[in-house]
């Protein structure tokens, strides 16, 4: 049997001051970024990409990614909650970042700056989105260190089920219990039940794999959204199979159809990205 190891969500201590292994991952990312940017730029000068224009990229990003993000989060998954605690909006420390509201940001950021800088919306988005999934992934190690957003339960005889010390133990869980003689034990003896680890299934999934088809798919020239096509498709399967493992939000649940929130927002993302593949894959 695995446990969690609950860790400190604080990383460092600085008298007064902490940094947290949620925010050291963030900025883990926004370095692999540049680093990954920087390289390519090395790599492939005909791009016509400067490292200043990374770094001006990189800030408009990094505004699209937090304010979208928690605005996601409000919007898709506590929008009464919210609107009723209005305050409550500005406590980022507290969690509550969506991935697809951070998504949406970043698009806003993109056209920003290619307004800015005269470079049309998918020239922008096929150089990014190589340079985004190892991003992902730190995310979802802090997910896990955190011990936040575990998976569904599983059966006791899965060698990687895990317990988390923080998994509320539900109706379904006490009902799972009654019916298993394994789970009841579990139950008992731990105050849980073995669960998926399901961040590290995203964090390969949706930050390993996506990083290695992206990174191989773009190094040969493609046209303009194919690559940003990729992207699309990659995340939104990534993300639709490796909820299938992860727990819904309690205050969610399962939607229409037995598919959880991520999913239904995975859909448009794969269905968008099946769309522009065509649609540029047309083009002379």
């Amino acid at each position: 049997m695995l446990i969690h190891p609950h860790f400190d969500p604080v990383a460092i201590h600085l008298g007064p001051l902490s940094i947290r292994w949620y925010g050291l991952m963030y900025l883990i990312a926004f370095v692999l970024f540049l680093a990954l940017g920087n390289y390519r730029i090395r790599k492939h000068p005909e791009s016509g990409w400067t490292k200043t224009q990374l770094d001006d990229l990189l800030f408009y990003g990094v505004l699209g990614v937090i304010l979208g993000g928690r605005l996601g989060y409000v919007l898709f998954y506590k929008p009464s909650f919210y609107f009723n605690n209005p305050i409550d909006i500005f406590k980022i420390w507290e969690g509550g970042m969506a991935f697809h509201g951070g998504f949406l940001g970043v698009l806003v950021a993109m056209w920003l700056y290619g307004r800015k800088t005269g470079r049309t919306f998918f020239q922008i988005s096929d150089f990014v989105a190589p340079l985004v999934p190892l991003g992902l992934a730190a995310g979802r190690l802090g997910n896990f260190i955190n011990g936040e957003l575990w998976g569904r339960i599983t059966r006791p005889d899965v060698p990687w089920a895990m317990l988390f010390r923080g998994a509320d133990v539900n109706a379904e869980d006490q009902l799972a219990a009654q019916t298993n003689p394994e789970y009841y034990t579990w139950l008992q003896t731990y105050g849980g039940l073995p669960r998926h680890p399901s961040q590290l299934y995203q964090f390969v999934l949706e930050g390993l794999m996506l990083f290695v088809v992206l990174w191989l798919y773009s190094r040969k020239p493609r046209q303009t959204g194919q690559v940003s096509a990729i992207f699309l498709i990659g995340y939104g399967l990534c993300r639709f199979i490796a909820e299938f493992a992860r727990e819904p939000d309690n205050f969610l649940g399962l939607l229409q159809f037995g598919l959880s929130m991520g999913q239904w927002l995975s859909l448009p993302m794969i269905l968008a990205g099946a769309y522009l593949l065509m649609v540029s894959s047309r083009r002379r």
